[in-house]
């Protein structure tokens, strides 16, 4: 049996001889790895033993699997160490600075063994010692870091980053809380804290030497004049430390470590004693529970002023402390501050570090005494920015009262900025008559006066920054036509694409050994190297015995996700059937509601002819609705009622199922997506930046249903447009139809299959303890329908039903599915880390 190098956590199911305790002789494409680690199975099985006793005080009959784990990753950990330290021992010409308000690491183990190529040497280990890897991989906990795609696309550059052998550091913040755990009390959602950190992590290293402090409020004095000029000082009103915790970040074949720099938030002084003294036993750690709040959960509602604050709070907190801490290290190893933009590039994830432009600013001028001149040439030449939105309520804005009042010193930058950038356009007559004077300059303005005031940090970031990056080029031409448009005309050169990727060892390696198994005894070990080697499958995509082997595969991975549901919901389904999956971030652009409607039709269509011969589909939702968003939480409950209803339902029974698994998470989806037939990317055309989870079911061979949004287009243009199911309305068809006063209700009388789905919905069919629960999402596709699902309902139905006839015809889908895993190399992350690399930080790859 072939060794089972690469494999995920969670599945048990993976082909192995586990009465063998030496490495099987089939392990040979990885001895470039296990050669390079200089470890043994002896040698790593006497580590863990030393680390489980010494460090933890347990004995292997007292070990929990918690302590198992901690005491294999300590000793990982080690290995670590020593390729962290070589990595570090010349100072690089270039490093860079990845800024993300969220890190979706998942779970670490399988990563640094995969990358190490320990994965079968921990194994062989832990099984001299009795015990089983794969239950010591499930005892870690998933790292609540993050939440959705912006999260995990940073882990998957980070994982990249060191692969490639770019120097670099991702700056975030150690949430010890993450955004929340999710269940389902009768199909409500109910959040609940993570826990991840209640045994600590043995992957991180504490640097309280990296410690800086963080203010906030208080005022701005002037300075007496220094050879003529006049400095202003902020002078925080409260101050909060940042303490910085390390995560190594290792790269493919252990080659290059990165690390990963998050910020704890901690008090000055942990308790007032005069006040503790005095009685005040509450108030008396008032200040430390107000700093500790800052990490303590990803995306507090902003729902409130208090919310809001607070969320301003992270933002600046993190910000500021990765740039005290990069400019730092280079005033160390460069001396002076003014040549950063030739040493480091700073590139900021979306909105949430745009902070970092006043910030950058107000350091070098005030720490470092530079003129505003050169302060904003530097600023402006190591600054980039990473749009990940065209939705305007994501595209953030602050109160300026609320910025006035937290950070007076940046908002006073702000003010400066703002004011030279109008007066640079007045300069040079751009506020002519076409371009409508007031109109003109109020778009380019970073101070949105029309909403009560606002700071655009959109606008801010895309200022201040060197270049400006979409993430798939359909949204790349939408920035440049549409949220930035005035801005783009100004700097036409400055808005760049750069679409997304994935990292093959995670979501390949890792999460499907037996594909990648197959890939390399069909193409040859070096597409663990080089996935652009996954080509060489497409020649198989015809020949029954490949085509076999690679449907087993697919199977087993199928029966894992079965396991799986059955687990976590009781639902028993069948590996026959169809599985149709949509996971993902609840948000009604992302449109979970036209699956569930279009679920209710197939239901009433079944209903109507129980003896027409249908084919089998199961549907499985999952993903987390933010604890504010009333709407994504009762799309929730729809799809939870619609599943029972159908589910208890005998009439379709072996025909169609629904399953909604909770708390979504990396290792969740590493189980999800390499069971799925089918991948929904179903986004309102022209919302979606460009998803990554559409490309991690391609490269398993999941067919995607989708509509032209998003990196679909790149894909489908990638896997061909025979392999990919499309509908719907695109980019261009979307801005019409919002055009079109009425466009809903039209849509619904022309389709009286819609019509059926919506009155079933609205008749309370779904819940009849509460007959008008669903009428507001009813009600509102019937008179608004933002998201256009009643334009595309029609379509989207005619696409499914033409891939239940493909799904019947297994010869055809097979080799659909295998030409989508064959073409998705150029989707790998490696890939878009070069053209990052090369075209926005200018870093030179050795």
């Amino acid at each position: 049996m072939l060794n089972d190098v690469l494999t995920p956590p969670a599945q048990r199911d993976a082909m192995r001889d586990d009465s063998a305790s030496e490495i099987p002789a089939a392990a040979a494409w990885t001895a470039p790895l296990l050669s390079q680690t200089g470890d043994s199975v002896v040698d790593l099985r006497e580590s863990i033993r030393a680390k489980l006793t010494f460090a933890l005080g347990r004995t292997p009959e007292t070990a929990r699997p918690r302590d198992w784990f901690v005491a294999t990753a300590m000793a990982l950990r080690e290995r670590i160490v020593a390729a962290c330290m070589a990595s570090e021992k010349a100072v690089p010409n270039k490093r860079v600075y990845y800024l993300s308000l969220e890190f979706l690491i998942g779970r670490l183990m399988s990563d640094a063994m995969n990358n190490l190529g320990l994965t079968e040497t921990t194994r062989a280990a832990l099984r001299e010692l009795g015990v089983d890897l794969d239950a010591v991989q499930d005892a870690e906990p998933d790292a609540a870091l993050g939440n959705g795609g912006l999260g995990r696309l940073a882990a998957c550059f980070m994982d990249s980053m060191a692969s490639i052998g770019i120097p670099a550091v991702g700056y975030g913040i150690r949430y010890d809380h993450g955004l929340f755990r999710q269940s389902f009390e009768d199909g409500w959602q109910r959040e609940a804290p993570e826990t991840w950190l209640a045994e600590g992590n043995p992957w991180e290293f504490v640097r309280p030497d990296a410690t800086y402090t963080i203010g906030f409020g208080g005022s701005v004095t002037l300075s007496s004049p220094n050879e003529g000029v006049i400095r202003r000082h902020w002078q925080p009103a409260e101050t909060v430390r940042a303490v910085a915790h390390d995560i190594p970040v290792v790269g493919w074949r252990g080659r290059h470590v990165n690390r990963l720099r998050l910020w704890k938030a901690e008090a000055g002084e942990p308790v007032d004693l005069a006040r503790f003294n005095g009685g005040d036993h509450v108030g008396a750690v008032a200040a430390r529970m107000r700093a500790e709040a800052i990490s303590r959960v990803l995306y507090p509602s902003d729902s409130s002023a208090e919310g809001q604050e607070l969320r301003l709070r992270q933002e600046y907190f993190f910000t500021s402390a990765s740039l005290q801490d990069l400019i730092a290290r280079h005033v160390t190893e460069r001396g002076d501050v003014r040549s950063l933009p030739d040493h480091a590039a700073i590139q900021l994830n979306d909105t949430h570090p745009a902070i970092a432009v006043p910030e950058l600013m107000r350091i070098l001028m005030e720490d470092h005494g530079l003129s505003w001149e050169d302060a904003w040439h530097v600023t402006t030449n190591t600054l980039n920015y990473t749009n990940h939105t065209l939705l305007p309520e994501a595209l953030e804005t602050w109160p300026v009262e609320l910025m006035e009042r937290l950070l007076p010193r940046h908002m006073q930058i702000i003010y400066l900025i703002n004011w030279m950038h109008l007066e640079e356009q007045a300069k040079h007559g751009r506020q002519d008559a076409a371009h409508q004077d007031a109109a003109y300059l109020a778009s380019i303005s970073l101070i949105d006066e029309a909403h009560g005031r606002r700071v655009r940090m959109g606008h801010l970031a895309f200022h201040g920054a060197r270049r400006v990056n979409g993430v798939s080029a359909l949204h790349t031409d939408l920035m440049r036509s549409t949220v930035f448009a005035h801005l783009h005309a100004l700097d036409p050169d400055k808005i760049v694409n750069k679409t997304n990727g994935i990292t093959f060892r995670r979501w390949l390696h890792n999460a499907n050994p037996g594909l990648t198994r197959l890939a390399v005894e069909t193409v040859g070990a070096g597409v663990l190297d080089d996935p652009a080697l996954l080509r060489g499958l497409e020649a198989h995509a015809e020949d029954p015995a490949f085509v076999a082997r690679y449907a087993a595969v697919r199977r087993q991975r199928k029966e894992a996700l079965a396991r799986v549901v059955a687990e976590r919901t009781g639902i028993d389904i069948d590996p026959d059937a169809l599985f149709d999956v949509q996971v993902k971030r609840i948000h009604e652009y992302k449109r979970q509601l036209l699956n569930v409607v279009e679920t209710v039709a197939l239901y009433q269509a079944i209903k109507a002819e129980p003896h027409r011969d249908w084919t089998p589909r199961v549907k499985i939702f999952a993903g987390k609705a933010a604890p504010s968003y009333v709407r994504a939480k009762l799309i929730i409950k729809l799809a939870c009622d619609v599943a029972k209803a159908v589910n208890d339902d005998p009439e379709v029974a072996g025909r169609l199922k629904v399953v909604f698994l909770p708390n979504y998470s990396v290792s969740l989806a590493e189980t999800i997506i390499p069971g799925a037939d089918l991948s929904e990317q179903i986004s309102t055309a022209g919302m979606e930046a460009s998803g990554t989870g559409n490309m991690k079911f391609a490269l398993n061979g999941a067919l995607t249903v989708g509509t032209l949004d998003g990196a679909n287009i790149e894909i489908r243009d990638h896997v061909g447009a025979d392999n990919i199911f499309i509908f719907g309305l695109d980019a261009a068809g979307v801005q019409a139809r919002e055009a079109e006063p009425g466009y809903a209700a039209r849509a619904i009388q022309a389709s009286p299959r819609l019509a059926a789905a919506l009155d079933m919905i609205a008749s309370g069919r779904f819940s009849p303890e509460e007959p008008g629960r669903f009428r507001p999402l009813t009600d509102d596709l019937r008179q608004r329908d933002q998201y256009l699902l009643t334009a595309d309902f029609d379509d989207y139905w005619r696409v499914q039903r033409s891939i239940d006839a493909a799904w019947r015809d297994p010869r055809g889908w097979w080799a659909k599915a295998i030409r989508n895993t064959a073409r998705m190399a150029w989707f790998s992350s490696d890939r878009s880390m070069r053209e990052y690399a090369e075209e926005i930080w200018r870093v030179r790859l050795g």
